[in-house]
């Protein structure tokens, strides 16, 4: 039979999971626990350290020194583990100084600056998560990331480096930066994650600190083949390209290497229907030389008729390696709302509903959406109704189970690309007779409201929702 430990108890709720997804919970269960055991706040030098408590830490270390570095709670953590994995940390930024303060009394203290614990979470083997990573890969906060890497926290660590770009604050990432402590290697991974991100001003910042946008990471990529693969807006390619990315230079990720060789920058703009891209690349004097279906491809991005013809007429072979490959080339040019390139790939006989196997994590697509799919969650209206007119079929569900009227009324209220949210595609979808059974419409967004009415419909009779 379990043991009550409401200590334990609250040091699971008041800290990261250590093997699932570390952003995830509130303080709500550990404010709870707290209200209900107000004499945990004082029990141990660990739960100070939680609650970011420096004048009770650092009485815990004056009376007895060994305190700074011993293991305790649930998860065997040291206190500066602890503490910079705090979901206080995180999510109350008021208690910041005393966080940075506790710290320092844990390091004055003799506490590891490079303690931390391995994550089971990570395949095929566990990942070291350092404390470094808590405070600026999680947390984010500049001022503990700042104490942590004077006392000698490595920066290199992989999860520090990997996920310290995952905001649009950089001021954690200056402090990574100026320290002069990261690797080359380290320095592209990064730069590479800020183009996950979009980040305009982290790009600039990494470029202009000297990180080289050529080299290959870990992942077998530039950081402007994944801007590319990221569908990175045009001000982001034309910084990376300011500060000397090569367009030529070929990669070895899967995702950039297929058909037996390696894929350059400018493939993948042909690829993804980027006609400002390639356009780019010819005004910077960079040739648009492809071979096989990536010559098809280009001329159908650049809405290029008579290149397309010309192409397809001398060369019936590249038309069908273009149509072997059609759902996920179509998928990626209506992602784009490169509207005439779908028109044209649909002309020389690719399929429609051709299903991309590729699952976009980042952008919520999932494997087996067709083009429709991606044209509706990405909120490419004009591609949307060409698809329609097309013979799409407007009920057919991903591999969530999600219509394209689903996504379609998600982006209006839930995505990325939030200058393009519009009812639009809603109304073009439910015109086409696209069914409302199971869609979840948002309270409260007028526009949709008018467009169900329009149709005779209501909440109520959406199975609910």
């Amino acid at each position: 039979m379990a043991t009550h430990d409401p200590l334990a108890e609250f040091i699971r709720a008041a800290c990261v999971p250590p093997d699932s997804h570390h952003l995830a919970g509130t303080l709500e269960d550990a404010e709870g626990i707290l209200a209900a055991h107000p004499e945990i706040k004082t029990s141990t030098v660990h739960v100070a350290a939680i609650l970011g408590d420096d004048a009770a830490v650092r009485s815990f270390v004056t009376a007895d020194p060994a305190k700074a570095t011993a293991k305790g709670g649930p998860h065997g953590w040291d206190p500066l583990t602890h503490l910079c994995f705090s979901k206080y940390l995180r999510l109350d930024r008021q208690r910041s100084a005393g966080f940075v303060r506790a710290a320092q009394a844990l390091l004055d203290a003799g506490a590891n600056p490079n303690s931390g614990f391995f994550s089971h979470e990570h395949v095929p083997e566990p990942e070291y998560e350092s404390v470094l990573y808590g405070a600026a890969g999680i947390a984010h906060d500049a001022e503990l990331t700042r104490i942590l890497v004077q006392r000698g926290a490595d920066p290199n660590n992989e999860e520090v480096v990997y996920h310290t770009p995952e905001t649009w604050d950089n001021a954690a990432l200056k402090i990574l930066l100026e320290s002069g402590k990261l690797t080359a290697a380290s320095l592209a991974r990064m730069l590479l994650r800020k183009t996950d991100w979009h980040d305009y001003d982290g790009i600039k910042m990494l470029l202009e600190h000297g990180t080289d946008p050529n080299q290959l990471t870990r992942w077998g990529k530039t950081a402007l083949h994944n801007a590319l693969l990221s569908d990175n807006r045009l001000k982001i390619v034309e910084l990376l390209l300011d500060h000397g990315a090569d367009a030529t230079v070929p990669g070895t990720h899967p995702e950039v290497y297929r058909s037996g060789a390696g894929k350059s920058s400018v493939w993948l703009a042909a690829e993804r229907g980027r006609d400002d891209v390639l356009e780019l690349f010819e005004r910077r004097g960079i040739p648009i030389e492809l071979q096989g279906s990536g010559s098809l491809m280009a001329a159908c991005a650049r809405k290029d008729e008579a290149a397309v013809r010309s192409i397809a007429g001398r060369d019936p072979a590249v038309v069908s390696q273009l149509q072997a490959e059609g759902g996920r080339v179509l998928a990626q040019f209506a992602g784009n709302g490169n509207t005439e390139g779908v028109r044209h790939l649909l002309d020389l006989g690719v399929d429609i509903e051709a299903p991309s196997q590729e699952e976009d994590f980042y952008w919520g697509i999932a494997k087996n959406s067709t083009a429709l799919h991606v044209a509706a969650w990405r909120a490419r209206h004009a591609t949307v109704k060409l698809l329609i007119e097309r013979g799409a079929q407007v009920d057919r569900p991903d591999g969530k189970g999600r219509t394209p009227l689903a996504l379609a009324v998600r982006a209006c209220v839930d995505s990325y690309w939030t200058h393009l949210r519009s009812p639009e595609s809603v109304r073009a979808l439910l015109e086409a007779g696209a069914p409302v059974t199971g869609v979840q419409f948002p309270s409260g967004y007028a526009e949709v409201d008018a467009l169900l009415e329009a149709h005779g419909l209501t909440r109520t009779n959406t199975d609910g929702t």
